[in-house]
């Protein structure tokens, strides 16, 4: 599980990375980032919508399992930055562990996150 000090507490610091953040997305994920000089952490928010899927056990599932692989790659990036990633199909439930890194990964390093 990733730190409570790498989450967002709040809605206001989020509104604010959906106004100012830099956009990017992949079929599976989207993703807003902008970097945070005035922390010396990275924090993350993973958006499932029901729109994904109806049942709240899956939702949490998916974020679950994206919260460990950041919390896996968190020495890879770069700077202190704010992130959202939101989830945009629902076969992230039934997806390998590799194969669901693998994703991520290629979305993070194709905007220079991590290296």
């Amino acid at each position: 599980m990733l730190s409570h000090r790498n989450r967002f507490h709040g809605h206001g610091s989020l509104r604010y990375l959906y106004q100012h953040g830099t956009k990017s997305r992949s079929r599976d994920f989207g993703l807003y980032y902008i970097e945070n000089k005035n922390r010396t952490h990275s924090r993350f928010a993973i958006v499932v919508s029901k729109k994904v899927h109806k049942s709240a056990v899956k939702r949490n599932r998916i974020r679950r399992r994206i919260y460990e692989i950041i919390r896996l790659e968190m020495d890879s990036i770069k700077n202190p930055y704010d992130f959202i990633i939101t989830v945009f199909t629902p076969e992230l439930v039934d997806i390998e562990p590799a194969q669901l890194k693998k994703l991520l990964v290629e979305l993070l390093v194709k905007e220079k996150l991590i290296s």
